[in-house]
């Protein structure tokens, strides 16, 4: 396990959430709101788009974790802000908290515990991830930010987006704000689309990894942690 030695205050813990930490992902998240809308005839029209929409949410994440976030996005038009966060605690209770891996609280603590500051970054919308941010007692949520105008959502997102593609230069410009050395910094992940966050750090490591990602861990000696 790392950080066992020293305490490192200039360093991070960036750690991918969907399938790194928990065993769930961005569709089931909209999938439970979809069907917690106030009214039961939005409720099942919502699920019905949900449903037939999700073989192409999935294609589009094959080919492009960016273009999927800006195409998944555009469901939540219309969505109250008001009412969204308010689901996002109940997200928690019902759907996140029951899959976060077994292991994954302890890999953070660990961390934490050494002195490491501890930061989420995800592709997810942040309100969804703010109660998980809160119970592993992580110090930075970076992740997606809707639009909202007049309380509801536009279905557009806030710049910068955060994808597998754009992760790096996130996690660059945190590290120089806040004085943080990348060289002495963590960083995990399940996807080989996060390859460009992993490189980017000193120590980089493979959480349960799909295929194209094992190999790659394989190939630079990479540390492989089974969290479940």
């Amino acid at each position: 396990m790392p950080h066992q030695h020293h305490k490192y205050k200039n360093s991070a813990a960036f750690y991918d959430v969907d399938g790194t930490l928990i065993r769930i992902n961005i569709v089931h998240t909209f999938s439970y709101y979809a069907q917690r809308q106030p009214s039961l005839v939005e409720s099942v029209k919502r699920t019905i788009t949900t449903a037939a929409s999700i073989p192409l949410f999935w294609a589009a994440d094959k080919i492009s974790r960016k273009w999927f976030n800006e195409l998944f996005y555009q469901s939540y038009a219309g969505a109250s802000e008001d009412r969204l966060v308010v689901l996002a605690e109940e997200l928690f209770e019902d759907v996140i908290e029951p899959n976060i891996y077994p292991r994954a609280r302890d890999l953070v603590e660990e961390s934490r515990r050494a002195g490491v500051r501890q930061v989420l970054i995800s592709g997810a919308l942040d309100f969804t991830l703010k109660p998980l941010a809160r119970y592993l007692g992580v110090d930075e949520l970076i992740a997606n930010q809707l639009e909202f105008d007049g309380g509801y959502a536009t279905g557009k997102l806030r710049k910068p987006f955060v994808a597998g593609a754009t992760k790096a230069e996130i996690m660059r410009q945190y590290a120089r704000q806040h004085g943080l050395d990348l060289a002495e910094s963590w960083a995990y992940s399940d996807s080989f689309s996060d390859y460009p966050m992993l490189a980017v750090v000193g120590h980089p490591t493979a959480v349960n990894p799909d295929l194209r990602l094992r190999s790659i861990a394989r190939s630079y000696d990479w540390p492989v942690l089974d969290l479940s």
